[in-house]
């Protein structure tokens, strides 16, 4: 008996492979961390702190003629982290893996937003990740709580869901994700393991259902949301909704963060209202031997509500900042097992 027991747990020690982890972390830097005091440095302890495999930037600007990816992955090597990027401007990427292979996929043009992607070799496999900071304009979910989604001005509420859609897709977010959608599914014919993270500009139709139609200002509608309905359909997975599907126990609000060391004046584009919103997401296509095991919304507890501080009551989980927070938005960070 003592032999049979002791051989299963040899086969179970030498048999099975051990699961290993991924993590993916997408973030919004605010300007690359210049609207806060100190938020630069704040934000690479940051990073350093969190450790990810893979990092989603999102407003790269390379100011001063610099190259933002390269100084903060020469600020995450002094704090011992060892990283590898690639030249890129409004949004950027971050490996602990070396760079196989790098392309522009939606280039930016006028600040209508952008989409890069790396590849790297993990394991074996080749893993593809997506950077996206999609168009500003036409942020039709601010006309349902009375401001224009492009200027920013006071109007009516529109509540009409064939007029939102219509002004939303008069952005280019939707042209952004169906080149991203496009090169995906090369990709995954190759048998690559495919990730996306950004700031999305947009909500997501998991967000604006009948249970929340009459929170955060979203004034009784409910909306199929253009691009995470398109990223649906092509069969990708919300992280975020896929770890906690109730928008209302945990609606992951990532968007306006409360920045301590900001005036709320500077935190806010709707000062009358409701703005909050998940914005900031994880997309991944689910594979064999991908097992999603957390999803944390990363950053501060406190949001900005009608031109207040308040601190979100909610059971989202939370990774609180040490220090300063350096940017305006909330991140996610994300746990795969991989075996």
């Amino acid at each position: 008996m003592k032999i049979a027991v002791m051989m299963v747990c040899l086969l179970s020690l030498f048999g099975c492979k051990r699961e290993k982890e991924l993590s993916f972390l997408q973030l919004n830097v605010w300007q690359e961390g210049t609207m806060v005091p100190g938020g630069y440095e704040a934000l690479a302890d940051e990073l350093a702190r969190v450790d990810a495999d893979f990092v989603m930037l999102s407003e790269v600007r390379n100011y001063k003629g610099t190259r933002f990816c390269d100084r903060i992955v020469a600020s995450l090597k002094e704090r011992g982290k060892t990283y590898y990027s690639f030249y890129s401007y409004d949004s950027g990427l971050l490996s602990k893996y070396p760079i196989t292979d790098s392309a522009v996929i939606f280039p930016e043009n006028g600040d209508h937003g952008s989409i890069y992607k790396l590849a790297a070799e993990w394991e074996g496999r080749r893993v593809c990740v997506y950077t996206a900071h999609l168009d500003f304009l036409n942020c039709s979910y601010y006309r349902v709580r009375g401001y224009d989604g492009s200027s920013w001005a006071k109007m009516e509420p529109d509540t009409d869901v064939a007029s939102l859609l219509a002004d939303n897709v008069a952005s280019q977010r939707d042209d952004a994700i169906r080149l991203f959608i496009a090169d995906a599914e090369r990709e995954k014919a190759q048998g690559s393991w495919v990730f996306i993270g950004g700031d999305f500009n947009e909500p997501s139709h998991l967000d604006w259902t009948e249970a929340t139609k009459d929170s955060a200002d979203h004034r009784g509608v409910v909306i199929p949301w253009t691009v995470s309905t398109l990223l649906e359909e092509a069969g990708f997975a919300d992280a975020y909704r896929v770890m906690y599907p109730d928008p209302v126990k945990n609606p992951g609000y990532t968007y306006p963060a409360d920045s301590k060391e900001t005036d709320v004046s500077r935190l806010t584009w709707a000062p009358e209202a409701d703005e909050r919103e998940r914005i900031d997401v994880i997309y991944y296509y689910p594979q064999c031997g991908l097992k999603l095991l957390q999803a944390n919304v990363f950053g501060p507890r406190g949001s900005i509500r009608n031109n207040r501080r308040v601190e979100e009551r909610t059971e989202d989980v939370f990774i609180e900042p040490l220090g300063v927070w350096p940017t305006d938005h909330k991140g996610v960070l994300v746990r795969f097992g991989v075996r």
